[in-house]
């Protein structure tokens, strides 16, 4: 019995071989690259039969490859990742911004979750759903203990299906359920309104398909509202990032025609490139510039970036790009320093990986990767400063990020000392009643950076921050 389990195990051995040296065979045809080592790859063979022959019960060969890949690829970065068929769905449903769902903007409080905003015309918003709003239950799920994860998917499902919330209404003291019929959402990555007259202020929250079309119906609007407006706050601030084009569209907005917005480089001819504030590098085909329709008045209107730490990726090539050419006055925190392209491989038809192939340069040159954009004015969260900035993660922060060298990460002990104050703080600050501890919501009278923001357009004076220095890159010990 043991001699048929290693024959059949070694047998596929012979086919993982096989189709290895074809991949081999593909790499050296598509870029002229060293090919594949065969020592190396005889290891992984190896490796793949002893699992096949000797695991204490048989393991499925389609997860064994699929789980090598998974880690082949995962170890690289923080930022590459392979995608089964259901990770490749949401990935695509991240960027298209549509999903499947009820419609509700939510995050987490006390173990359960709670509304912050139901989207305008969803099924939520239909139903009666409200801001602070308490959902207990999902279906006949209890939603204490579940991450914030788990129940998005337990809320997200196909169109035309029904989901039951249990609904706990603080300011009523009642608890309910409602049913909703789940429906195609489109969610809105863009927000904007007059602060005061003359001042406009537009939220960018992602860079998705429908972005660039949002934010030109946003400045029309200001623009009918005051067509003399006398600034502009262009908030990044927990902008994650997303889509290259997008970025490159929202500088060209603010930008003389033609002038570099991003560059990249990789190893790959194609990651060479340089991206332009022309329609050519950003108008998708066939639908012509989104930007035609732009009041000509947003080219010289005088504007603030707001950024922080959770600003990354295609929000930094923005703040980068009006930055070097003096365009905007960036302010806020250091942001995330996500400096780096991915580009999606199709494996098949519902697979594939997300592949890191460049990094990004903003137009005088400078690298984002690991360092970010630093702000041309600190300002801090609030009047008392940002006391929990400091337990914020960066793209310095994390195992295996892209840098300058090899080796070891070397730990700052000034930093290292500033987390453990604000992890005590943290702790004091959970103490306190929720309302008490919730920093202010962005775009409201209460916002400090905005204020801030304001003050700087007006030409009045900034409380700029007394304790936030430029984090520069950590070098690693060689």
């Amino acid at each position: 019995m043991g001699q048929k389990l290693k024959i059949a195990g070694w047998v596929s051995v012979g086919a993982l071989a096989g189709a290895l040296t074809t991949v081999s065979l593909q790499t050296v045809a598509r870029g002229a690259m060293t090919p594949l080592p065969l020592e190396e790859i005889q290891q992984l063979s190896a490796v793949f039969g002893l699992v096949k022959t000797d695991y204490v019960e048989p393991v499925d060969d389609k997860k064994l490859i699929t789980d090598a890949i998974s880690g082949m690829v995962s170890s690289l970065d923080p930022h590459s990742q392979y995608f089964d068929k259901k990770s490749f769905s949401e990935f695509r449903e991240g960027t298209t911004g549509k999903f499947v769902g009820v419609g509700i903007e939510i995050t987490q409080e006390d173990g359960l979750i709670k509304v912050v905003s139901p989207i305008e015309g969803s099924p939520a918003f239909r139903a009666g759903l409200k801001t602070n709003d308490l959902i207990t239950k999902i279906d006949e799920t209890a939603v204490k203990g579940l991450t914030l994860g788990d129940a998005v998917k337990r809320m997200r499902g196909e169109p035309n299906t029904k989901v039951t919330l249990t609904i706990f209404r603080k300011e009523e003291s009642r608890t309910f359920a409602v049913t909703i019929t789940r429906e195609e959402i489109k969610t809105q990555s863009v927000k904007g309104k007059m602060i005061e007259p003359g001042y406009g202020w537009i939220r960018l929250s992602q860079f998705q398909e429908r972005t660039v079309d949002d934010f030109v119906r946003k400045a029309e609007e200001l623009y009918k509202q005051d067509p003399q407006l006398k600034g502009l706050v262009l908030d990044l601030r927990n902008d994650p990032g997303g889509l290259l084009d997008a970025a490159v569209a929202i500088s060209a907005a603010f930008l003389p025609p033609d002038v570099t917005v991003v560059s990249t480089n990789g190893q790959l001819a194609e990651s060479k490139a340089t991206f332009k504030a022309s329609p050519d590098f950003y108008a998708r085909r066939g639908s012509g510039d989104p930007l035609k329709r732009l009041p000509a008045a947003l080219k010289s209107v005088p504007l603030v970036v707001l950024v922080n730490e959770g600003s990354a990726s295609a929000s930094e090539i923005v703040a980068g790009a009006l930055q070097d050419h003096k365009r905007a006055t960036i302010m806020g925190s250091q942001t995330f320093g996500k400096g780096s392209v991915q580009t999606v491989r199709p494996l098949g038809p519902d697979t594939g990986i997300k592949l890191t192939t460049a990094r990004y340069y903003t137009p005088s040159g400078k690298s984002i990767q690991a360092r970010g954009i630093v702000p041309d004015v600190m300002v801090d969260e609030t009047a008392e400063g940002s006391p929990f900035a400091a337990l914020r993660m960066r793209e310095a922060d994390l195992e295996k990020h892209l840098g300058n060298g090899q080796g070891e990460e070397k730990k700052d002990p000034a930093r290292e000392k500033a987390r453990e104050e604000a992890r005590k703080r943290l702790e004091e600050e959970a103490k306190k009643p929720v309302a008490d501890r919730k920093l202010p919501e962005f775009g409201t009278d209460k916002d400090f950076q905005l204020a801030q923001a304001l003050n700087h357009l007006r030409g009045k004076p900034v409380l700029v921050s007394k304790t936030q220095t430029e984090r520069k890159e950590e070098k690693k010990e060689q």
